[in-house]
């Protein structure tokens, strides 16, 4: 007898509903995972509220890129001994043939966008079926719930590695929520002389100092005496938060941008760019390199995930856990959707 899941379906902006749908059974080179937890971001309330951008979304669509699991099959092809594994996974289909994908960068695949939960099915079930060469397998003792943060995790050690921090250099972070918190762990990690958080969320000092940071400034503090850092990491997603962090630097320094401002925001002005010489880089999502460093640094027990979860909900809960993330509470974190047993 065939087994049944829970499915969450965006069949519009606006528009979700649950369907009973049969288990897929994997086909050759793919692995179905029982999903563990999916993880709620900015990104899945642009899929409710229609505002992603075109071409970066496919209605219908299972929602779900931030997730965690057990492998509890595979196809034709993939070794058994995965079966079993607590795995997370890339959300990016890349082709594996192209240039772009033959250097490592993925996420630049010149066939075309595609990704879990945006394009191809998401997490908002019982069971995620993707190819396996997309798994990361987890230590058998990992926190699943913990894991389903990696793949922001893994957009921030993308982050880390492109900013290159070298131990003894002053660094910042701009932006105080999932993103921003994970960027002050991976840089604190590098010893720097000084780690500062700047952000809108006086809440997050605390938690800002506990995971390395030296200072912490809500933007309405700063001054110009809060100036001259080597490196700064911006996670808030907004032209403001952009500007911010690029007025921190000193000359020469190296801005990477991984927030998403919405469409139509005013730039950097290039002229400050050019003349103070500041080395800009960007983050859309996590190529492999980055997948493993974030993986390798939760095993190792270094990257502290668990506190950042406030709400874990039932998968029937999707229209209040999209409430909750955009509502502006400071009290809510990052929210985990869970599915029920299968029938």
């Amino acid at each position: 007898m065939s087994r049944t899941e829970d499915v969450l379906v965006l069949d519009r902006p606006g528009s979700h509903r649950l369907e009973r749908r049969a288990v897929a059974e994997p086909g050759p080179g793919d692995a179905r995972v029982r999903v563990h937890a999916s993880g709620i971001c900015g990104s899945d309330r642009e899929l409710y509220q229609g505002s992603r951008p075109e071409g970066y979304v496919r209605y219908p669509v299972v929602p779900g890129h931030e997730w965690s699991g057990t492998v509890e099959a595979v196809g034709a092809g993939v070794p058994e001994a995965l079966v079993g594994a607590k795995v997370v996974g890339e959300g990016f289909r890349n082709c594996q043939v192209c240039d772009r994908c033959h250097a490592g960068d993925t996420t630049l695949c010149t066939a075309g966008y595609e990704e879990t939960g945006f394009t191809q099915p998401g997490a908002m079930a019982g069971t995620l079926t993707l190819p396996a060469r997309l798994l990361h397998p987890l230590s058998d003792d990992a926190d699943l719930g913990a894991a389903a943060l990696l793949e922001p995790a893994a957009c921030v050690a993308a982050a880390a590695l492109k900013a290159r921090a070298r131990p003894g250099e002053r660094v910042a972070v701009v932006g105080t929520g999932t993103l921003g918190m994970v960027a002050v762990q991976f840089l604190a990690a590098v010893s720097p002389a000084e780690l500062l958080v700047v952000g809108a969320r006086p809440d997050r000092e605390q938690l800002s100092l506990d995971f390395g940071a030296t200072a912490f400034r809500t933007r309405d503090r700063l001054s110009d005496q809060l100036a001259g850092y080597d490196v700064v990491i911006e996670t808030a997603g907004s032209a403001s938060a952009a500007d911010t962090s690029a007025s921190l630097l000193r000359r020469g320094g190296r801005l990477v941008l991984t927030g998403i401002p919405a469409a139509g925001a005013r730039g950097l002005d290039p002229t400050d760019l050019v003349v103070r010489q500041i080395e800009v880089r960007t983050v859309f999502g996590a190529p492999p390199a980055a997948w493993s460093h974030a993986v390798r640094v939760f095993d190792a027990g270094l990257l502290t995930l668990r506190p950042l979860i406030t709400h874990e909900l039932p998968l029937t809960d999707f229209a209040t856990a999209i409430q909750l993330v955009g509502g502006g509470d400071p009290a809510v974190g990052k929210v985990l959707l869970r599915p029920r047993g299968l029938g």
